[in-house]
Order: C-alpha cells, then sequence, then structure tokens
C-alpha cells in the first residue's frame, strides 16, 4: 500500500488482487452465494480506492483492510435485511391462512405466564432468584453475580441448570 501511495500502479493493482483474495474466505462466512461475495468485495475495493490516503504506512494494512470490509458488509446485510422485509406477509393476513388448533385450550394454564411463574418458583431458590433478577429485573449475569455476591460463571452455570429443567418441566406439561 505504501507502493501504490507513492503512485505505483503495478504495486496497487496487485494490492487489490490480493486483497480481493484474502477477502473472499472472510466474506463466505457471512453471504450466501460466491455473486453476492463478489458484489461485496467489488465494494469493499471501491472503498478502499476512495479511502487509501487516509492509510497510514506506519501500521498494518490488514486491520485497515478489514475494517473496511466490516463496515461495507454490514451495510450489505442491512440492504439484503432491509429489502427482505419489504416482502413479508401482514400477520393479519397469516391468521385467516393458518387454521386455529384442534381441540386445544390455548387458556391452558400450561401456556400462561402464571404457569411458568409457578415453574420458576419450584426451583432452588438461588436458581429462581438468579432467573428473576436477570429475566425480570433485566439485570445482566455479571450485575446479578455481583448483587448475589457470586461468580460470574457461578452465575451462567446456576441458570444453564435452572433453564434445563425449566425445559424439562415445560415441555412434559405440553404433551399432557
Amino acid at each position: 500500500m505504501r507502493a501504490a501511495q507513492s503512485g505505483d500502479q503495478r504495486a496497487y493493482a496487485e494490492l487489490l488482487r490480493l486483497s480481493a483474495g484474502m477477502l473472499r474466505p472472510y466474506l463466505f462466512k457471512f453471504l450466501r452465494s460466491s455473486a453476492e461475495v463478489d458484489d461485496v468485495v467489488q465494494e469493499i475495493l471501491l472503498s478502499i480506492h476512495r479511502a487509501r490516503h487516509t492509510y497510514d504506512g506506519g501500521r498494518p494494512f490488514r486491520p485497515w483492510l478489514f475494517a473496511i470490509a466490516r463496515f461495507r458488509l454490514k451495510d450489505h446485510l442491512r440492504k439484503v435485511y432491509r429489502d427482505g422485509l419489504r416482502g413479508a406477509a401482514d400477520l393479519s393476513e397469516i391468521e385467516e391462512i393458518i387454521p386455529a388448533p384442534e381441540n386445544k385450550n390455548v387458556t391452558e394454564p400450561s401456556e400462561t405466564g402464571e404457569y411458568v411463574k409457578e415453574a420458576v418458583a419450584a426451583l432452588p431458590p438461588k436458581q429462581a432468584m438468579i432467573l428473576k433478577l436477570m429475566y425480570e429485573d433485566g439485570l445482566t449475569a455479571a450485575e446479578t453475580a455481583k448483587r448475589l455476591g457470586m461468580g460470574l460463571s457461578a452465575v451462567k452455570v446456576a441458570a444453564h441448570r435452572a433453564y434445563k429443567v425449566l425445559r424439562k418441566k415445560l415441555a412434559v406439561s405440553d404433551e399432557q
């Protein structure tokens, strides 16, 4: 890049070729098709061309390149998801198409929040308190650990075990 900034056209062409080679495997982790990858690679290369004067020759090139790549990838994904939502169906239209469940009372206790609260209350007190703090009070695992005087990993393990018990309990009752 330093040579390209000095006006060496061959170095610049080689830089773009090597950059494209580094970007393709990175982008394939996030994108569905090679055509989509090629489009984003072109956008990144154009951004490099436009921003080449901002590159500091005293710093490594790859982090600068991948910072630009991340921004262009995010822009691309935002556009894809935004465009994808334009064709989304309205829920009121779907309600007319999807039949109501047969012979199922959707107000059964197993479907209500009270049933879930009862299931949480049946957990060991520390696990119930952790879930209450994290999901009712909205605390993070770190904040919960600090409030309870526990280690962060202990809170995460206790929460995981509580989820496991609740999944089993709620799945069994759904089948009844």
